[in-house]
């Protein structure tokens, strides 16, 4: 789950963090109250959606009075703010906050997170911010500094200061930085986060460490243990079919082709998305349904396909572990009979009650088309997607 920056900000302060100061605004008159109340002669006013690469987009936008402030805030309310992470519609700006300006020496880059590769908690440093890190760490790797985070201690004092040498503070900063790495490491561990980025992190000319951009994103998998968190999601920047997965706890993400997958288990999604691939043809999202799913979770997300105008075929991929392929088998064709998707159905069962499952679906006398491999159901779905786009008209 990810989080807005001014969300993210209020929860890093708890934890000390220096985080700017601001004021979240949902209208232009409210961004010029808020412009009023931070005192200063000037400020910026920044677009708060869940993507990066805001700056880049025009949604930070520097203000000098109350005014300016409400005609910035009335540039981006209410309007789709298009970055190089939201795709090409964008995502639609429904708050803005409103933060005091600082003079800045320096930006440099500081973030905890997963290092999924050694199954481990890393902080990561560089003395380039503002920027994106993977362009840094494909560039030019030997800039970024990391150190292992210890899931008890958090980082060392030591690993810290290591940390800010390379990073290039030192003398008097050094233990404003020391002190900053820590509060970060004990807010990403506490909050069960996947990510915890300060990117930039600001020296500003009065000497001082100051978080001017904040990203925090929390594991899913941990919400039952962060209600407070929980309730903080913002499904309004979700699109329809995600907000409705949210709802039956279903992962789901839309990709660019035609084919839909609907899986049980992300492993298996993601072997079903491969063949896809390799037999020519390109998925349509990511749908994973769980080990443990039901015929109600496979209806819904039956509904979630049969929404998605773009698809040519459905590929279905169950393999019956834990899970009774008769019940899926029911789930699907109550799912087809209710939700009367438009594209071809390819249905692939294999393991506990397979047999029983697909009998079902023989003799529902619903257009189904039987597959009994996964490489076959690939095929199979990229020759149905291929027939519907040779009968498209034009």
């Amino acid at each position: 789950m990810r989080l807005h920056e001014y969300q993210a900000k209020n929860l890093l302060r708890r934890y000390g963090v220096s985080v700017t100061e601001g004021i979240v605004a949902a209208a232009p008159e409210e961004a010029a109250a808020a412009f009023e109340k931070l005192g200063g002669t000037s400020a910026v006013v920044k677009a708060q959606i869940l993507a990066g690469g805001r700056g880049k987009a025009g949604g930070v936008r520097p203000v000098r009075s109350a005014a300016e402030a409400a005609r910035a805030a009335a540039g981006l309310l209410g309007k789709p703010l298009v970055t190089a992470q939201t795709g090409p519609e964008g995502k639609l700006v429904r708050k803005v906050y409103v933060q005091r300006d600082y003079e800045i020496e320096r930006e440099l880059y500081l973030a905890a997170a997963l290092d999924r590769s050694g199954a481990r908690a890393v902080m990561i440093g560089c003395a380039e911010g503002g920027v994106e890190i993977e362009d840094v760490a494909a560039r030019r790797p030997e800039k970024i500094a990391r150190e292992v985070l210890s899931p008890w201690a958090g980082i060392h004092p030591y690993q810290a200061r290591r940390l800010a040498f390379c990073l290039g503070l030192s003398g008097r900063l050094l233990a404003p930085a020391v002190s900053f790495a820590a509060a970060l490491a004990r807010a990403f561990l506490d909050l069960d986060c996947a990510l915890a980025e300060i990117n930039p992190l600001a020296v500003t000319k009065d000497g001082a460490l100051l978080a001017l951009d904040a990203k925090l994103e929390i594991d899913d998998n941990s919400l039952f243990r962060h209600p407070d968190l929980a309730s903080m999601a913002d499904l309004s920047d979700l699109s329809d079919a995600e907000a409705e997965a949210e709802k039956h706890d279903l992962s789901y993400v839309r990709l660019a082709g035609n084919i839909g997958c609907l899986v049980n288990g992300a492993g298996l999604a993601m072997a079903t998305m491969d063949m896809v691939k390799l037999r020519g043809g390109a998925p349509a999202n990511f749908l994973d349904v769980g080990g443990g799913t039901d015929r109600e979770r496979v209806a819904a997300a039956f509904s979630i396909l049969s929404s998605d105008a773009r698809l040519k075929a459905i590929l279905v991929n169950i393999f019956g572990g834990i899970v009774r392929c008769d019940l899926i088998a029911e789930g699907i064709l109550e799912a087809v009979r209710r939700a009367k998707p438009r594209a071809p159905i390819i249905v692939r069962l294999e393991g506990n009650l397979a047999a029983t499952g697909l009998d079902l679906l023989a003799g529902s006398g619903l257009d189904i088309i039987r597959a009994d491999s996964l490489d076959d159901a690939a095929s199979k779905a990229v020759a149905a997607a291929a027939a519907g786009d040779l009968a498209r008209p034009g």
